[in-house]
C-alpha cells in the first residue's frame, strides 16, 4: 500500500525545497504544565482584592518605566507598581478616566460604529521628559494629551490626533520620540484610506508622506520604528506592487526617512519627506526556489552583537499557506547598504519592474540627508529633478537580505503563528547569554537559547529550551481565539519576568522555572537553560547575575 506523503513534505517538494536543507524543527526540552502558569500573579483591573471591576479590560497599549507599568485600555489609564505584588494578582496605584464626550459618541455613532467602538482605546503611550504623552481613539475623532507620570493628572489641553493614532482601535500603528519629534506612522482618516508616516510637535515643520500614492504605501500594517544614526526606520508589510502576477502579495518592508528632513521646495513635497525610501526585507529559506516568511509581524530593538547593530523580526506565512513562522535577523549596516543601491521603476503601468541604470539617477543622489555644510546644506535646496525622482522612486530594487541568508528559527509544524518577541542579551549569571521569548497568537511563549555565529557569514543556531501556557484561562474571563491573542511581550529584567499582555489581562511569568528540575542534577544541567543551575545547596536555582 503506498505511503501519503505529509502535506509539508508533498508541498515542499513541489516548491523545489525538498532537495534543500530545510531546518528541523527539535521540540522544546521542556514543557510546562499548566497548573504552574495558574499560580503566577494577573492583573485584572483592580486597585485591591475587595474591589469588584464589573467590566473586562480593554488593553490598547503597555508602557514600562523604570518600576512602574502603565497600561493603556479602553477610556483608562492604569499606573502599576512592579515591585507592589499580593499574592496572586497586581493591582494598579492609580487609574485615571478618559472618555470620550456625549457629542463625539453621537457622530461617531451616525456614522454607522456600533456602541463600543465609539470610546476611546488609548493606542499612543509614550514617556517624554516631565510626563506620559497619551493618544486615544475618542470615538472615531482621535485626541492627544500629556499626563503627570505619578498622579496621571492630565497637563495642559488636549491635541488633534490626527495622523498621530490611528480612528479604529483595530488598526495598528507605531510611535517613537526622537530628537524632540514625534515620528508616527498610522491612518489619518475615518475610512483608513490615508497612510501616513508623520512627525510634529517639534521645531521643524511637520512633515508626511505622499497622500494616495501606491508607490509610496499600498495598504500598509506598521510594526515598529527605531532610530539609528541620522535616520529613523520603521518596519512593516503592505501589498507589493512591484510583482508581474495579478494576485495581492503581501511583502515586509522597510522605510526610512531622515531626521533632519525639512522637506521639499514649494514646487516637489514641499511639507513632504525627501528622504522617504522604502526595501524589501528578505525573510527566507534558501533552496532551488525560496520558501518565503512574507509577513512581519513584530521586531526587536537593536541589538548589539559581537560588535554590530542588529534587529531581529518575526515573520509569518500568509493565512493560505502552510502555517508557519520564523525569527531572521538583519545586520543595519547592511540594510542601510541596500538604501545606496538601485532604485526600482515601472516606466508604464503595463511595464514589469526593472532597475534604474545608475546614469539616470540624478546628483545629489535622492533620498539621502542633507549635509551641513555642503551646498546642499537642507533638503529644500534640493533641485527639483532630484525631488522629483525621490517621489516617483522611493523603492529600492535590492532585497535587505538576513543574517547568514536564512532564519535563525523555523517552526511550521505548528497550528500557530509566532508574533510578538523580547531579547534578554544579558541572561545568565555571568550576563553574557541571549535568550529570545516568541509569544503566539495561541497565547504561548517560546523560549530559545540563541548560539551566534562567530562567521558574519552565516546564521546562529538555537536550543529550544521551553514552551509554556502563558495566558490564564481561570482569571483573564473568556478562552476565545482573539481573547488568547498576545498584544505585546515585556521583559522586566530587574524582577526576572516577562510581561505578557493579552486584552483582558497583563499575566506576570518567571523567565524560568528552574524548580522544576529541583531534584536531579542531571536534568538541571539538562534543561540547558542558563537562568539555572545547581548550587551547592544541592538543588536547582535560579542563577542570579554574580552567582558563583
Amino acid at each position: 500500500m503506498a505511503t501519503v506523503a505529509p502535506p509539508l513534505a508533498f508541498l515542499l517538494a513541489l516548491l523545489g525545497l525538498a532537495g534543500a536543507a530545510f531546518p528541523e524543527e527539535p521540540g522544546p526540552l521542556s514543557s510546562v504544565p499548566s497548573e504552574v502558569v495558574r499560580r503566577y500573579p494577573v492583573f485584572l483591573g483592580r486597585a485591591h482584592r475587595s474591589s469588584l471591576r464589573q467590566e473586562p479590560l480593554h488593553i490598547q497599549s503597555i508602557l514600562k518605566v523604570n518600576r512602574t507599568l502603565y497600561i493603556g485600555s479602553r477610556d483608562d489609564l492604569f499606573r502599576l507598581e512592579l515591585d507592589n505584588v499580593v499574592g496572586d494578582e497586581m493591582f494598579y496605584s492609580k487609574k485615571r478616566s478618559w472618555e470620550s464626550n456625549r457629542n463625539d459618541i453621537r457622530i461617531c455613532r451616525m456614522k454607522g460604529k456600533q456602541e463600543d467602538e465609539c470610546r476611546n482605546f488609548m493606542k499612543v503611550l509614550l514617556s517624554r521628559p516631565g510626563g506620559l504623552f497619551v493618544c486615544g481613539t475618542n470615538a472615531f475623532n482621535p485626541l492627544c494629551a500629556n499626563y503627570t507620570r505619578d498622579t496621571l493628572e492630565m497637563v495642559g489641553e488636549t491635541i488633534s490626533g490626527m495622523a498621530r493614532c490611528p480612528y479604529d482601535p483595530k488598526h495598528a500603528n507605531v510611535a517613537l520620540f526622537a530628537d524632540g519629534n514625534l515620528f508616527t506612522a498610522t491612518v489619518t482618516d475615518f475610512l483608513a484610506i490615508d497612510a501616513v508616516i508623520y512627525r510634529s510637535l517639534g521645531n521643524p515643520p511637520a512633515l508626511r508622506t505622499v497622500k494616495h500614492d501606491s508607490k509610496w504605501f499600498r495598504e500598509p500594517y506598521f510594526v515598529s520604528a527605531v532610530e539609528w544614526g541620522p535616520h529613523i526606520y520603521f518596519f512593516f508589510r503592505e501589498l507589493g506592487m512591484e510583482f508581474n502576477y495579478l494576485e495581492k502579495a503581501v511583502v515586509s518592508r522597510v522605510a526610512r526617512v531622515c531626521k533632519g528632513d525639512v522637506g521639499g521646495s514649494q514646487r516637489v513635497l514641499e511639507k513632504q519627506w525627501t528622504s522617504f525610501l522604502k526595501a524589501r526585507l528578505n525573510c527566507s529559506i534558501p533552496g532551488d526556489s525560496h520558501f518565503y516568511f512574507n509577513q512581519l509581524h513584530s521586531t526587536s530593538p537593536i541589538l548589539r552583537s559581537h560588535g554590530r547593530d542588529i534587529v531581529l523580526g518575526v515573520f509569518s506565512t500568509p493565512a493560505n499557506s502552510i502555517p508557519g513562522s520564523a525569527v531572521c535577523a538583519f545586520d543595519m549596516q547592511q540594510l542601510a547598504r541596500v538604501f545606496e543601491g538601485r532604485f526600482k521603476e515601472q516606466k508604464s503601468p503595463e511595464s514589469i519592474w526593472t532597475p534604474v541604470p545608475d546614469e539616470l539617477v540624478p546628483k545629489p543622489r535622492p533620498g539621502g540627508c542633507a549635509v551641513q555644510g555642503s551646498r546642499f546644506n537642507s533638503s529644500n535646496v534640493f533641485p527639483d529633478e532630484v525631488l522629483n525622482f525621490v517621489k516617483t522612486h522611493p523603492l529600492m530594487d535590492e532585497a535587505v537580505p538576513s543574517l547568514g541568508q536564512r532564519p535563525w528559527i523555523v517552526k511550521t509544524m505548528v497550528r500557530y503563528q509566532l508574533n510578538k518577541m523580547v531579547v534578554d542579551t544579558e541572561a545568565g549569571p555571568h550576563r553574557n547569554q541571549t535568550v529570545l521569548f516568541l509569544g503566539s497568537t495561541k497565547g504561548t511563549v517560546l523560549k530559545f537559547l540563541m548560539i551566534p555565529a562567530r562567521d558574519r557569514s552565516i546564521a546562529g543556531g538555537n536550543i529550544f529550551l521551553e514552551e509554556l501556557e502563558g495566558y490564564n484561562r481561570e482569571k483573564c474571563g473568556e478562552d476565545s481565539p482573539q481573547a488568547r491573542q498576545l498584544l505585546s511581550l515585556t521583559l522586566d529584567r530587574p524582577s526576572h519576568s516577562l510581561l505578557l499582555a493579552f486584552s483582558s489581562c497583563v499575566v506576570r511569568v518567571p523567565v524560568a522555572r528552574c524548580q522544576l528540575f529541583s531534584r536531579c542534577m542531571k536534568n538541571c544541567i539538562a534543561s540547558r537553560d542558563p537562568y539555572c543551575g545547581w548550587t551547592r545547596g544541592s538543588t536547582c536555582s535560579f542563577l542570579r547575575p554574580g552567582t558563583r
